[in-house]
């Protein structure tokens, strides 16, 4: 019947195709085992296990559990902004997915703007799981306004130059050698970068383990969420990182 469909070729809204993008890497990663693993099973193991074995550091009269908890809060983050991004974009290298989503009608700032809204979705989900698991351990946060704003402002800020040197990463070695490096750098940081314990748990290396993103990432979630403060010096120096793996990527990723 004459009017009744009116087609209308064309790319549907920028905010449409990241939606359905963002949806598309979430369902991806929540079916992947080993990113879950990343995601959730480990920080939720080192919360158990980091709230038992603490109790026998010295925390300057903070509970054990109060230091740690924070820490496993940042070492989510790193998770999901570096190694969870890194690892699937390297794949989608290899295997031509970035080539064909760049000759799609989604831009590729869109492309980007969809990982940045997973991870933030993800890391919310790790964080409806790991908050009530360390309330149940008996972690007591400071809640106050400015304690939540600086918690927010500086995961925000670790995000953001995590993705930059997960993308970095991914963007320029190939997709096994992103896997390894990509792991293996968590775990670095995760064992000697002040992300669980704070950096001056280190000694004499805490001056330079300090200024890491995973330490600074860390120490500001527990000067938020132990002491209330807002962390502008973390928050200052994550976004330089940010900055410069930007930059860095920029200049070297390479989509296909």
């Amino acid at each position: 019947m004459s009017g009744t469909f009116a087609p209308r070729p064309g790319a549907a809204p920028l905010p449409a195709m990241v939606r359905a993008q963002a949806w598309m890497e979430i369902r991806l990663l929540l079916r992947n085992g080993e990113q879950l693993l990343l995601a959730l099973v480990i920080p939720l193991v080192v919360l158990v296990a980091g709230a038992a074995g603490a109790r026998a550091l010295d925390v300057g009269g903070a509970r054990p559990i109060d230091t740690v908890a924070p820490g496993v809060l940042a070492l989510a983050v790193m998770s999901t902004s570096l190694t969870s991004l890194a690892i699937a974009t390297g794949f989608e290298r290899r295997y031509g997915v970035l080539k064909r989503l760049g000759a799609s009608p989604l831009p590729r700032s869109g492309l980007l703007a969809a990982k940045v809204c997973a991870i933030l979705l993800v890391e919310l989900l790790q964080s409806a799981v790991i908050v009530p698991t360390g309330l149940a351990l008996g972690w007591r946060p400071d809640l106050s306004v400015a304690a939540v704003a600086g918690a927010a402002g500086v995961a925000a800020a670790g995000t953001a130059a995590f993705a930059a040197l997960g993308l970095l990463i991914a963007g320029t070695l190939r997709a096994e050698a992103t896997l390894a490096a990509a792991n293996l750098l968590f775990v670095l940081f995760m064992i000697g970068g002040g992300v669980v314990v704070p950096s001056r748990f280190y000694g004499d290396a805490g001056a330079l383990v300090e200024w890491l993103p995973s330490a600074l990432l860390g120490d500001g979630m527990r000067g938020a969420l132990v002491s209330g403060d807002l962390p502008w010096t973390a928050i200052g120096v994550l976004l330089a990182w940010a900055a410069a793996g930007t930059f860095a990527t920029m200049r070297t990723f390479k989509w296909e």
